[in-house]
């Protein structure tokens, strides 16, 4: 069986008639919303993205983690205050994505939380930098019932992966790798999907054949070119890469730069997904990476809510009024190929 269709059929094993009741309320909705341009929420998420920890032991130039420079309170997500979101949001939830900012592993109870989430029917995925893929830690990610593993490797020596990954080790990345593809051997499972992420900026653009040829000698099921977001870009920076077509921005007449992305007031992500932060709180996409648009407290409200809330459809309709005024949304490559062909 192929491997992306055995990853396929995993994800069509866990939907229930709930889910696609749950997806045909959120699809009928957005749709009503952009005929009628007045936000109409039916459903809840389909796909919830949550933080397990905001500490990272790399310093990735265009990353909070990384550069340290959060405003909002860090810390590590706890598996009991984990568990009380999952009961009151499995029955309908399709995805989940334990990932936010931050490096997962750092967080102890990580996979213990993973395998509740497995026990719930939730198809899971993780992205991590790959460090912590140690002997143990790999035998028990496959025993936790992850379905999806993406692993950021972008570059394929040490020298050019260093340019962005700052403080990584990139033979550590690839022996983590080595012992994921080794569990899954031992343990005969087909879980997770493995993913090497290519983040493409210009000083590894040349190396995109030589991480194809990389994942398949080590057995990696899938090579996933990714654009990177630039937060300084008007200018040109040395990350943009010269190929345009691995590029989220494009170079005006003036020589400064713009979003490729037409900033359309509507936005699909506001209807089918939000991001939970490591301490409850509600944020609308994975673009408010420092928090500042708190639509809810899961420590004082219900999921339902929070989504159904008054501050919740104050921010959708602020989006169909104009995206260009929300400054998450400004550089937002959401309409972009944010995964590239490869």
């Amino acid at each position: 069986m192929g491997l992306y269709l055995r990853d396929s059929l995993n994800f069509v094993r866990k939907t229930r008639p709930l889910k696609v009741l749950n997806w045909i309320q959120l699809l009928s909705s957005f749709y009503l919303t952009k005929w009628l341009k007045k936000p109409i929420q039916w459903g809840v998420p389909m796909t919830i993205s949550i933080e397990p920890t905001t500490a990272c032991n790399l310093r990735c130039p265009e990353c909070p983690s990384g550069l340290r420079s959060f405003t909002r309170e860090t810390g590590n997500l706890k598996s009991d205050f984990f568990k009380k979101i999952i009961d009151q949001l499995y029955s309908r939830l399709s995805y989940l994505i334990f990932y936010f900012q931050g490096e997962p592993y750092i967080n102890p109870e990580f996979l213990d939380m993973v395998k509740y989430a497995h026990d719930h029917n939730i198809y899971t995925i993780t992205s991590t930098n790959g460090h912590f893929l140690n002997d143990k830690n790999a035998k028990k990610t496959v025993e936790s019932g992850l379905d999806r593993m993406i692993i950021s490797v972008d570059g394929t020596t040490q020298e050019v992966y260093a340019n962005y990954r700052k403080e990584g080790k990139l033979d550590a990345v690839l022996q983590g790798a080595r012992n994921m593809v080794k569990w899954k051997k031992e343990l005969n499972s087909a879980t997770p999907h493995l993913i090497f992420q290519f983040l493409v900026v210009k000083p590894n653009e040349h190396q995109i054949d030589d991480i194809h040829a990389l994942a398949k000698e080590i057995g990696i099921d899938e090579v996933k070119l990714k654009s990177a977001q630039i937060y300084d870009y008007e200018q040109g920076n040395d990350l943009i890469p010269t190929i345009e077509k691995y590029s989220r921005y494009k170079q005006k007449d003036d020589g400064t730069y713009q979003v490729k992305n037409q900033l359309l007031n509507h936005c699909w992500k506001l209807w089918h997904a939000c991001v939970i932060t490591w301490d409850g709180m509600v944020v609308p996409c994975c673009f408010d990476k420092d928090a500042t648009h708190r639509l809810g407290d899961l420590k004082t409200n219900s999921f339902k809510e929070i989504w159904h809330s008054k501050a919740y459809q104050n921010f959708r309709q602020l989006l169909l009024k104009g995206r260009d005024q929300i400054d998450i949304c400004k550089n937002c490559t959401e309409g972009c190929k944010v995964w590239l062909d490869d």
